[in-house]
């Protein structure tokens, strides 16, 4: 069972990056045209975000590929793999849904374009950042598919970090932007989460 876990994993993270790609060339055509209207990035941002991507990428194809990481396998009920194939399902769905609602508005990092405006409506009127409760759902997947101690957590740990280190940021910037309306729209939604009541 293992190796269809694997597999599975493999599968998903290739349809997330299908689902990504076009987003990301919008993106950088955007940036190559000198739309953007404001950025903070800083170095601690990339390497963050290096991190994050050898959490969610680099490490699992080491352990799917080669015997490196296997001195740290443990093993799970089958049932659990499963389900972390159903909440790879549902990231990669939520993930889809979090783009085709941002259209023109998204940006992998802490920048915004001259034309960006907010979005509250699909998936965001409930929440304000379903690309990471995707990414959340992706970490969760990850340690039931990828049964081993270094691979199976690596994206809960860290993506987790720059999670906390950038959605302040990022909300502090989306106040600055948008102001009242912005603190109106955190009023009414979770971060990550539906808020169970308004």
């Amino acid at each position: 069972m293992d190796n269809i876990f694997k597999i599975i994993f493999l599968v998903c993270m290739i349809v997330a990056e299908v689902i990504r790609f076009p987003h990301r060339m919008r993106n950088k055509r955007a940036m190559r045209e000198k739309k953007l209207a404001e950025s903070r990035i800083n170095p601690l941002d990339i390497a963050l975000d290096l991190l994050a991507f050898t959490g969610m990428e680099i490490v699992p194809l080491i352990y799917i590929f080669t015997p490196w990481l296997d001195f740290a396998n443990y093993s799970l009920p089958a049932v659990l793999g499963w389900l972390g194939a159903a909440i790879f399902v549902v990231a990669l769905w939520v993930l889809y849904r979090s783009h085709k609602d941002l259209g023109l508005n998204w940006s992998p990092t802490l920048q915004i374009t001259q034309e960006h405006k907010l979005v509250t409506q699909g998936i965001y009127h409930s929440i304000r950042h379903p690309i990471y409760a995707a990414m959340w759902l992706w970490g969760l997947a990850q340690l039931l598919l990828l049964q081993n101690w270094i691979a199976g957590p690596a994206t809960l740990i860290f993506f987790g970090i720059v999670y906390f280190r950038r959605t302040p940021r990022e909300e502090q910037m989306m106040i600055d932007r948008f102001g009242d309306e912005y603190r109106a729209y955190m009023q009414q939604t979770g971060r990550v989460f539906p808020k169970l009541s308004k």
